[in-house]
């Protein structure tokens, strides 16, 4: 596996192609050595992958911090109902201490050629949610990292604090059940859809590219419909196989 890193990486630096359609590492390029989801590691993993992009998902707890986290529970905790200091010596599977924010957006600023796509979790309330966009787009604002971070949310509220709180930032909306047309005017300026949807709705695509939006498809982790996916000509790939989706999509390229 390492071995073909290596390769892709010399392909892209000795051909200089980019590829047609990026790929990110889901929750980080977890499938590797020393790796686990949502961990700094998987992000440097990403990084060293060459992928566009490392996925992960935030939590706010109790007392307004936020946390790296997919689900809204861990170790049996309701990630809302309890406060930092009864997270912060939680171990994640390789390891390491459940991440902060703060610590997820340090780790990525020294590593200026991935992108961060920021996923902020529904929360249970509206006020919820307005707090923990807030907060996260507060901290990117002041890491000065705007252009690096690229946000997306199941929540539509979420999506649309993020408009108003950051009109500039790439967003897109994860639920799959709106076509382009609908979400642009919202302000919203990217799709991204299950691979299902596009499959339901192949037009989405053309249709959100003519709207000058970005494609981005999840979590697809089978070459066939990887492949498929490389076909309708989507801007992005998420995956949990980022290695193996860059060598198919340079190969289409």
């Amino acid at each position: 596996m390492n071995r073909l890193i290596v390769v892709i990486a010399l392909c892209m630096a000795v051909l200089g192609v980019e590829a047609q359609t990026w790929i990110i590492a889901h929750r980080g390029y977890w499938k590797s050595e020393g790796s686990a989801q949502n961990s700094i590691t998987s992000l440097k993993r990403a990084a060293e992958a060459r992928a566009y992009g490392s996925e992960f998902d935030v939590q706010l707890t109790k007392d307004q911090n936020v946390v790296v986290n997919h689900d809204d529970t861990i170790k049996g905790l309701m990630i809302s109902d309890v406060t930092y200091a009864e997270l912060k010596d939680i171990k994640l599977n390789n390891g390491e201490r459940i991440s902060t924010l703060d610590d997820y957006l340090e780790a990525g600023k020294a590593l200026p050629n991935i992108q961060l796509i920021l996923e902020i979790k529904p929360h249970r309330t509206k006020a919820e949610e307005d707090a923990v966009t807030a907060i996260v787009v507060r901290k990117v604002k002041e890491m000065k990292m705007e252009k690096q971070v690229e946000y997306i949310s199941f929540s539509m509220n979420i999506c649309e604090q993020l408009v108003k709180l950051t009109p500039n930032s790439e967003i897109a909306y994860l639920k799959s059940d709106m076509a382009p047309k609908e979400l642009k005017a919202k302000g919203i300026n990217g799709i991204d859809y299950h691979y299902k949807a596009f499959e339901m709705n192949p037009e989405w695509v053309d249709e959100a590219h003519q709207l000058g939006m970005k494609v981005n498809v999840w979590t697809v982790n089978d070459t066939k419909l990887i492949q498929k996916m490389l076909d309708l000509k989507v801007d992005f790939i998420t995956t949990d196989l980022p290695v193996e989706a860059l060598k198919m999509s340079l190969d289409q390229k």
